[in-house]
């Protein structure tokens, strides 16, 4: 495994490269959640790479976990500027060609704007948890998550991931709970989506309902194959909470791709 830092639109993002067991196989690229970071796959990464034989990559976003600390305040269009800009950049400074995405809330929702770009090639995306708009669960659970921040052993815990952990919660947190946030929506994306989606939701998930993956079937499905996985006994973070039916369901949808 190969660890390191790479530039990408000004910052230095922390990576991890491990490497491919198989030949012709896609990397993948791991896009994490809006509180995630390197370290908070834990072993998912090396077991989905264990499982496929596809070399992996996993990197923090700029002001998550070792990556630089944010600076300034999220906008709106955060994860479309990750989607557009940075993702891209990030690809061509490890030399990372048509890529399958394996991303998770907003990691998931940054993967679908980049496949949905036209100027990029993606192989496949796996998106767990994705957001294509905004629900009134997500708020009530991002509000929830602000209350356990400012009242609970959450920084202690979170700040085991991130550099500055206060920088972090808080850029996540108040750009979601912004009143111009509650229109964002990224429903346009989803017709330009030229290749292959497998979508993961938890039955249980505090953050979002299976609303999120029915708008991807619906109006991505015109064009590519989409699988929708709904999984019981689930919840946000269904790579954790059923991790092996997860990495079965995404070496199934590879040896399609």
């Amino acid at each position: 495994m190969h660890s390191g830092f790479v530039r990408a639109c000004g910052h230095n993002l922390e990576y991890q490269l491990i490497p491919a067991h198989q030949i012709n196989r896609p990397t993948l690229v791991l896009l994490h959640e809006g509180l995630g970071s390197v370290a908070m796959w834990r072993d998912f990464p090396i077991r989905l790479a264990a499982a496929t034989g596809c070399r992996t990559l996993v990197y923090s976003r700029y002001g998550y976990g070792q990556s630089d600390v944010l600076e300034e305040s999220f906008g709106t269009d955060f994860m479309h500027r990750e989607g557009s800009e940075a993702l891209p950049e990030l690809l061509a400074e490890l030399g990372i060609e048509r890529p399958l995405l394996v991303g998770h809330s907003d990691g998931a929702s940054i993967a679908l704007l980049h496949a949905g770009d036209r100027r990029f090639e993606v192989a496949g995306l796996v998106v767990m948890a994705p957001h294509c708009f905004v629900e009134d669960i997500s708020i009530r659970s991002i509000e929830a998550a602000k209350v356990a921040f400012e009242t609970t052993d959450l920084p202690a815990k979170l700040g085991r991931y991130h550099r500055d952990v206060r920088r972090t919660f808080y850029g996540w947190n108040d750009i979601w709970l912004n009143p111009d946030f509650r229109a964002w929506n990224i429903e346009d994306c989803l017709p330009h989506i030229r290749c292959p989606i497998l979508a993961i939701q938890g039955e249980d998930d505090e953050y979002g309902t299976m609303a999120q993956i029915e708008a991807i079937a619906a109006q991505a499905s015109a064009a590519v194959a989409v699988e929708l996985q709904k999984l019981a006994d689930c919840r946000h973070s269904a790579h954790r909470d059923q991790t092996a039916a997860v990495i079965d369901a995404i070496a199934r949808f590879i040896d399609t791709v």
